[in-house]
């Protein structure tokens, strides 16, 4: 395997170089265009290399057409001027992806498909989630390039000579992955999952037998490609596999987690899109299932993960700053730059949440108790001299004291199904806001401090009078739930709620269509995407899943040893069950209530339906628990 052909890289995507290596590994067979659309839906197909070469300079300008059918871009391309193209990226690296069941016959290797990462046009237009992070990371570096070249405030405490100006700006970003592993038969067990969770019996523990195997092949297959891996451990969740007479592990349920180098942003994204199925395949030999969902267990902890953002410059004299690191890291945690950017994704987050959390499984991770952050608020650390990092809040600063180039800021909101290349690109544009300011206003790292430090009703030049947007606490053991929610405002509940982000904050929408980022059809497309997808999901999926934990939760006992308890109990189960299933001539279940609702597009009472399901749903669940537990012999 050592000999085979993994990427190809940005210096040899002309003709020739792309020729030759074609040349030299014929076990790849196939070319595909992967396009992501607003959905985070991406493209594969196998396109002869054969066909590839016979026209590859026009296949490399042109790329391929499709009818649309293959994407999902409401709005846009409508049925009746469907017509997509697929223009291939040819700065960003290209990797083959082997199927390691089917050999080439001639070499004995693996059937190899080179992935093309591609963009989608319609109409002339760029309109994927890949060509809004390019457009992203364009504007933000000709934008910072023009303010560094005329603004003495910021040249001054940057430390630029009066001969100095930027040559290239590094956005950089780095993504940790988190996700379940388990047998494909394990039936989960909450119970057993939640108490190992408290007492942390998996966390980073020594992994054993096919998932240790799977762990390092995958750790070795992501440096084949490039990503310089970084670590592979267990994560809170799991239990003790078992070992059967066979020496076979079974009953395998744990949680992971595989961390690789940053990179540039689009790279960085696209890297993080083909380790997913990197991850996958390679545990799947050796017969585990993964899955990257956010909360794929109730009641124990979910899928995070964590975006890595930051920004260098290198200098026409060849010196390279990060641009967020004071002078002296013990005289600040950041210089002004880094303090705009930091505030301009808080005061603008609730624009950038719609596309971090899409789904009501990622609603279904973020919840109190569980480390995972529901609050608009940072931490820097509780001095300048020692970093700290704060596992209950948003966003996080990552510093080292001896390494300036370290500073970046941590988004802890995200989850392995969000939309990496928006919710990047919507970060650096809110950033961009902020740092507008900054060298607008020509505030001391002080100044700035103290305004992101502000308490609740104090005036401030650039955030909100009435929030706070730093906690160096707990925030879900310091504060009570009123609490959080006057001091940094109240979280969605729903996607939908999340989704009227974008109505209730139009002067924050305008943030993300500067520069032509985020184009009003865009953010509409991408509504309705998640919209549909919303209610889609909720009724066919939420809803029947529902319906058949209920047809579960059946009489358990009889009449002998049962007490009072098991009665009420019963009863509790049983009102239960028909309040949310049950319809009458006279009455409508919550079920039907919802579906209705959906039906006649009341969005806003759908939304709050929903959360009046889950509210119900948890207490049948409690009650059930109790109620089985309690019993000392079921009735058959």
């Amino acid at each position: 395997m050592n000999d085979l052909l993994y990427f190809i890289p940005v210096s040899h995507h002309d003709e020739a170089s792309i020729k030759q290596l074609l040349a030299d590994h014929p076990q790849i067979k196939f070319v595909s265009l992967t396009a992501v659309d607003l959905g985070n839906n991406s493209t594969d197909e196998k396109i002869p290399v054969k066909i590839f070469l016979e026209d590859i300079e026009n296949f490399l300008h042109h790329g391929v057409q499709t009818d649309g059918s293959s994407v999902y871009l409401p709005k846009i391309a409508q049925i009746n001027n469907a017509k997509v193209d697929l223009i291939p990226d040819r700065n960003v690296k290209w990797m083959v992806d082997y199927n390691l069941a089917n050999r080439d016959n001639a070499t004995g290797r693996p059937v190899g498909t080179l992935i093309i990462p591609a963009f989608l046009y319609h109409n002339g237009k760029a309109v994927c989630s890949r060509s809004v992070l390019k457009r992203s990371t364009e504007y933000f570096t000709s934008t910072l390039k023009a303010w560094l070249a005329e603004n003495d405030y910021a040249r001054e405490f940057l430390g630029f000579a009066s001969d100095e100006t930027v040559e290239e700006v590094y956005m950089t970003m780095a993504t940790e992955v988190e996700f379940w592993v388990k047998t494909p038969d394990y039936r989960t067990d909450t119970e057993k999952l939640s108490a190992s969770q408290v007492l942390k019996e998996q966390y980073w523990k020594r992994t054993v037998g096919p998932v240790r195997t799977a762990m390092e092949q995958a750790l070795i297959n992501l440096d084949n490609y490039g990503y310089h891996a970084e670590m592979g451990h267990k994560e809170v969740g799991g239990v003790p596999s078992k070992l059967s007479g066979m020496s076979q592990f079974t009953h395998i349920m744990e949680q992971l987690e595989i961390d690789w180098k940053y990179d540039e942003a689009l790279q960085s994204a696209d890297h993080e899109l083909f380790a997913r199925e990197i991850i996958s395949e390679t545990f799947a030999r050796q017969g585990l299932k993964v899955t990257f969902r956010a909360k794929p267990i109730e009641g124990v902890a979910g899928n995070g993960e964590h975006h890595h953002v930051g920004v260098a410059v290198k200098l026409s004299s060849g010196r390279k700053l990060n641009l967020f690191s004071p002078k002296n890291m013990k005289d600040s945690y950041l210089n002004p730059l880094g303090w705009g950017a930091l505030m301009g994704i808080l005061k603008n987050y609730e624009v950038i949440n719609p596309f971090v959390t899409s789904s009501n499984d990622a609603f279904n991770r973020l919840k109190p108790g569980f480390e995972a952050p529901v609050c608009i608020v940072s931490c820097l650390g509780h001095t300048v001299e020692v970093p700290a990092r704060n596992r209950t809040v948003l966003i996080g600063l990552i510093r080292d004291m001896d390494n300036p180039f370290a500073t970046r800021f941590e988004l802890r909101s995200p989850n392995p199904t969000s939309n990496s290349y928006l919710t990047t690109a919507a970060v650096y544009q809110a950033m961009l806001d902020g740092i507008s300011f900054v060298l607008e206003h020509k505030s001391t790292e002080a100044e700035l401090e103290n305004e992101l430090s502000k308490k609740y009703g104090e005036e401030a030049a650039y955030l909100e009078k009435f929030r706070e947007y730093r906690s160096e606490e707990d925030v879900f053991e310091h504060y009570t739930s009123e609490e959080r929610n006057q001091l940094f405002g109240v979280p969605p509940r729903t996607v939908w709620e999340n989704l009227k982000g974008f109505e209730s904050y139009k002067e924050k929408v305008s943030i993300l269509t500067r520069g032509d980022v985020f184009p009003e059809k865009i953010i509409e497309s991408y509504q309705a995407t998640i919209l549909s997808q919303w209610i889609t999901e909720l009724t066919n999926r939420v809803i029947p899943i529902n319906e058949d934990l209920i047809r579960h939760y059946v009489k358990l006992h009889g009449l002998d040893d049962i007490t009072d308890l098991d009665v009420v109990n019963w009863e509790k189960i049983r009102s239960l069950r028909n309040e949310l299933m049950k319809n009458s001539l006279d009455k409508q279940s919550l079920f039907a209530k919802i579906k209705q609702a959906i039906h006649k597009e009341d969005f806003d009472l759908a939304s709050e339906l929903q959360v009046e399901m889950m509210v119900k749903m948890a207490t049948l669940k409690s009650i059930y628990t109790e109620y089985r537990h309690n019993l000392i012999s079921f009735e058959e």
